[in-house]
């Protein structure tokens, strides 16, 4: 046998830095989530100061996504899109994906019916609310919560 090579010693101090190094990739690896603040400023960024009404929108996910690469979302918004009352835009946020601002959408009079079905990604467990604005300038929202089990937007 080659002298040169010695078999690697079990000692306390290797098994200690083992142990570090395995920690600190495991808190390295954790997924990026927005603050309750990051939602308001995109909030604030896309509406304005104006303030938001609950009602007018429902928001439908189902209770427990298996898989959070494609959670199907629906959007109502109650309002009879005529030309003096339609929906101008409709906004969606998440406070656990790495942005807050998950999806934006244009709408006119011409849409006929203020409706959205779309799969979004999401970062774990949470509550999503879309924001609707009005032609008349007024926000109204509406939320839904689901269960996801296999988180996306997972940065490594």
């Amino acid at each position: 046998m080659n002298d040169r090579f010695e078999p690697m010693k079990l000692t306390r101090r290797s098994v200690l830095l083992t142990a570090a190094s395995a920690s600190a990739f495991g808190w390295l690896a954790r997924p990026a989530l927005a603050d309750p603040e990051d939602v308001t400023a995109a909030r604030t960024a896309l509406f304005g100061d104006a303030p938001v009404t609950e009602g007018r929108v429902e928001v439908s996910l189902p209770p427990i996504s298996e898989n959070g690469f494609s959670v199907p979302i629906e959007i109502d918004v109650e309002s009879p899109m005529t030309p003096d009352d339609h929906v101008t835009r409709i906004a969606v946020f998440s406070p656990r994906n790495p942005l807050a601002d998950i999806a934006h959408f244009q709408l006119g009079p011409r849409a006929g019916r203020a409706r959205i079905e779309t799969r979004i990604r999401l970062g774990g467990t949470q509550k999503v609310t879309v924001v609707a604005e009005m032609n008349d300038g007024s926000l109204w929202s509406g939320h839904a919560e689901t269960v996801v089990t296999l988180a996306a937007c997972v940065v490594l």
